[in-house]
């Protein structure tokens, strides 16, 4: 178990220092709109659905906690979050992967306004 904390330690620190660059990039690129933010959703998604396939038909579920909690985890949640609700969603489960997703996008929005609510109101 010690190795597996180690793995996604390491693959933690791979995805968020290539989150931090896309992000850059991105902010080099645009103004006023979040498109490295967008792009690292897109592009985690992508990999945690090709990857999630390939593990698993290839046998290669050892690299799961280096690969997709790690590096995918550290480069977006939002990649865990999607692979979540279509799985719910695959198993038929459809009315649980919907409230599942308003759950995700309107408790998340209400945590980070009293976040951000606290924090103001602490260090202002």
């Amino acid at each position: 178990m010690k190795h597996t904390f180690l793995q996604v330690a390491l693959g933690g620190a791979l995805g968020s220092m290539a989150r931090y660059g896309v992000n850059i990039l991105g902010a080099r690129l645009t103004t006023g709109f979040p498109v490295g933010t967008l792009t690292v959703n897109i592009l985690g998604c992508f990999a945690m659905g090709l990857l999630a396939s390939v593990l698993a038909l290839r046998g290669g579920q050892h690299l799961a906690p280096l690969l997709l909690t790690g590096v995918l985890g550290g480069f977006t949640t939002f990649s865990a979050f999607s692979l979540d609700t279509l799985t719910l969603w695959q198993r038929g489960a459809a009315g649980l992967a919907l409230g599942y997703v308003a759950a995700s996008v309107l408790l998340s929005l209400a945590a980070v306004t009293a976040g951000l609510a606290l924090g103001r109101g602490i260090f202002a």
